[in-house]
């Protein structure tokens, strides 16, 4: 594990000091005691990891922050026994599997699985679980969206009636867009609070999709960014997903299918796609960051309460493989930190970093249990479809293989003058080492030139995101003693690259971080040099760690 688990773990815990009761106490969530026709609501989700403290002494229930408008982002951490801090897990020898559920809170069914989940795991006969991992839970990641239900959010689903929340957060910013910028107190405390100190193997991340007809209730994918180390996504590809897939259908007759959506829809046989590998998204993000990711898509055009079976026997399903298998995944992300670590420590200098990237059909077609499907016009005389009533299955291309079509070198460091401390402690917060020079030295470097600047003119998630093109150059540069080092022989090398290469096409330049550095003046048109060099050979620098 990452160096960051040997911090204390200080976040203020939720100690309900409550006496021991009966084991045959039922915890129902809102979800069951409607008869599947509402959700539950916060205060409900605090009640109930209330009530399973009462109950279980495997159970820990903390804040890790709280949400623009005050309310407490809840996690439950479960463990037999239930470990006093991320340092406790090496003792243990056990990886932690976080779950995060309803970070769109108008797709709830994870949240009402996972409380039903921790439940079962806490007081029935899923207990096993707990054997070889230590569970880190929040059922309800938005809890700002999840009280703003209304019958009129997502009217196109099936259910629950009452209706849901809102897919945004307090700031009106959707959380699934947050991974590079950090903005949000949601996603900003569970990076910091869960990724750099409990450092988790997995990431599973639960939604609910309204995209293209189909009769599997249930869609799933893993991390698609090629900047990232390729035997994490195959590894799901390859092994956990075949076995959970083929088990949930044998045991629990659900059929689930890799998350996508007809490219055409009036002719599903041109193919199905999956998202794109932009890391904005958590899967994409947590892949960069050298760990195994699952996305979990509920389908919501099947019924609420199909919906969350299906959603808890996937997950309850992935932890039975993680329970049988996590010393083999856990020795999979060591081999890849050491991997990355002697990447940046080599002075060989041919390895990449994709700055386009393109979505190509794997070379195995995808069956989908489908529907026909008809035509028509609408009023404003486009063309669209309606599902028929016939089941139809479809062949088709899967187009969900990222591959680079357009890279740049990767360095061994970047160095960036000691002015930029926004830029240092957005690094900082991802959990990247960040180092100062202790004494002035002289370097040679790449600089990049600044060529063309373009910002987009929609607004996207508060931002108008900016593209820079140029060249680079070879240049010596006295640096001056307290300027920024970030070396690449760290296992999150894969991320800063994303962050600080100028042309990375999700990276701060794209959110807007460097903006201000652009221009020579305020009045003029001349372009600077793009204020981050790279360092391309190893060498020896006195520095120090910034706190």
């Amino acid at each position: 594990m990452k160096k960051s688990i040997f911090f204390l773990f200080s976040i203020t815990c939720y100690l309900f000091v409550l006496p021991v009761i009966g084991l045959n106490q039922t915890v129902l969530t809102r979800a069951e005691t409607s008869n599947f026709t509402e959700t539950t609501r916060h205060e409900e989700v605090v009640q109930i990891l209330k009530q399973l403290q009462q109950q279980s002494p495997d159970i820990k229930v903390t804040s890790i922050g709280q949400s623009t408008e005050g309310r407490d982002i809840l996690l439950a951490i479960l463990g037999h026994p239930v470990p006093a801090s991320p340092t406790q897990l090496m003792v243990m020898s056990k990886p932690a599997i976080y779950i995060q559920a309803n970070i769109h809170a108008g797709e709830v069914e994870g949240k009402e699985a996972m409380l039903m989940l921790i439940r079962d795991i806490l007081l029935g006969n899923l207990h096993h679980l707990l054997d070889n991992q230590v569970l880190l839970i929040i059922p309800n990641f938005n809890p700002d969206g999840n009280e703003k239900i209304s019958k009129h959010n997502r009217r196109n689903q099936s259910g629950p009636e009452q209706g849901v929340g809102v897919r945004h957060n307090g700031q009106f910013l959707d959380l699934n867009r947050d991974y590079i910028k950090l903005e949000s107190p949601e996603n900003l405390a569970a990076v910091q609070f869960i990724l750099n100190r409990w450092d988790p193997m997995l990431l599973i991340d639960l939604h609910t999709t309204n995209g293209s007809y189909h009769q599997e209730p249930l869609t799933y994918a893993t991390a698609h960014n090629p900047n990232g180390d390729s035997i994490l996504p195959n590894y799901m590809r390859n092994k956990l997903f075949p076995e959970v897939v083929k088990e949930l259908k044998s045991k629990h007759n659900i059929m689930s299918i890799p998350y996508g959506f007809f490219i055409d829809r009036t002719d599903p046989s041109k193919g199905w796609a999956t998202f794109n590998h932009q890391p904005h998204y958590s899967t994409n993000y947590w892949g960069l960051r050298n760990r195994f990711a699952i996305l979990n898509e509920n389908y919501a055009y099947a019924d609420y309460k199909t919906r969350i079976k299906a959603c808890y026997h996937f997950i309850e399903l992935i932890l039975e493989y993680t329970n049988e298998n996590g010393s083999e995944m856990f020795k999979t992300i060591q081999q890849v930190d050491s991997k990355t670590i002697e990447r940046g420590l080599s002075p060989d200098t041919t390895s990449k970093f994709g700055i386009e990237i393109e979505a190509f059909p794997f070379e195995e077609h995808l069956l989908i249990h489908s529907y026909e499907f008809e035509t028509y016009q609408d009023d404003r005389e486009r063309t669209r479809i309606k599902k028929t009533d016939q089941l139809k299955d479809y062949t088709v291309p899967f187009i969900a293989n990222f591959k680079i079509t357009k890279s740049v070198t990767l360095p061994k460091g970047y160095l960036f003058s000691s002015n930029l401390k926004e830029i240092a402690q957005k690094l900082k917060q991802h959990g990247i080492l960040v180092e100062q020079l202790t004494e002035a030295c002289s370097l040679q470097v790449q600089m990049f030139h600044i060529n063309n600047i373009e910002s987009d003119q929609r607004i996207y998630q508060g931002h108008k995101q900016t593209t820079i093109k140029g060249s680079y150059q070879k240049v010596e540069i006295e640096f001056s003693e307290n300027t920024y080092f970030v070396g690449m022989e760290q296992p999150l090398a894969n991320l800063v690259a994303y962050l600080l290469e100028p042309e990375s096409d999700g990276g701060l330049v794209k959110w807007n971080f460097f903006d201000r550095y652009f221009y020579a003046s305020q009045w003029g048109n001349r372009f600077n040099q793009f204020p981050i060099y790279k360092l391309m050979q190893p060498v020896s620098i006195a520095k120090k760690s910034i706190l």
